[in-house]
């Protein structure tokens, strides 16, 4: 049976891309690119971001302001990808990162959302117990003098966190900080460490 559905999914698969074609919306070697790109993108590609920011100023203020546009400055195509916002991580502010109705993620920046992201357990508790959640899950204690947001990712709108530069990394280059960057820094599940 399941060969037969894979079967099915192909042809609608194949369907869908002809009659784009046919409409001029997008071409076969527009989508096949578009697949390639998305195939490609993984969570360096954040981690890059994240070490430029923390080194340049400037490339802070534009990640800040346009996500998009800071990924498309280093290189990073965000062509027909919803808008990225970045929110900071401050020593007063804390953001969590869920998509609630399904799993809505930066994928042009993270590449393809981890497992427990998508999961129902994982999209409730972030609402309804975000603080208990992270020590319990992720061994990220968050004080309760810090304020923890906890953000929506939408289909309209995709999010991703700009951690904090931990102590004792002054000196080091955008490799050796995009090094130490983790995915789930950038959606706020863990805290980078030196």
């Amino acid at each position: 049976m399941s060969t037969l559905l894979e079967a099915d999914s192909e042809k609608l698969l194949a369907a869908v891309r002809g009659l784009l074609a046919r409409k001029g919306i997008a071409s076969h070697a527009e989508i096949s690119e578009r697949i390639a790109i998305t195939d490609q993108a993984n969570p360096g590609q954040g981690a890059r971001m994240v070490a430029k920011a923390w080194i340049d100023p400037a490339y802070r203020t534009l990640m800040l302001s346009d996500g998009a546009k800071a990924a498309e400055a280093i290189g990073i195509p965000m062509r027909g990808m919803p808008p990225l916002g970045v929110l900071e991580n401050t020593p007063e502010l804390h953001n969590l990162v869920v998509c609630t109705l399904c799993s809505c993620y930066p994928r042009a920046v993270l590449g393809y959302p981890p497992f427990w992201y998508k999961s129902a357990a994982y999209r409730a508790r972030a609402v309804r117990d975000p603080r208990g959640m992270l020590a319990e899950e992720w061994q990220t204690v968050i004080p309760a003098e810090i304020k923890l947001r906890v953000v929506d990712s939408t289909a309209d709108y995709r999010w991703m966190v700009l951690p904090q530069r931990p102590a004792g990394t002054d000196g080091w280059g955008e490799t050796q900080l995009a090094a130490i960057v983790r995915e789930g820094d950038m959606i706020g599940v863990t805290i980078p460490r030196a």
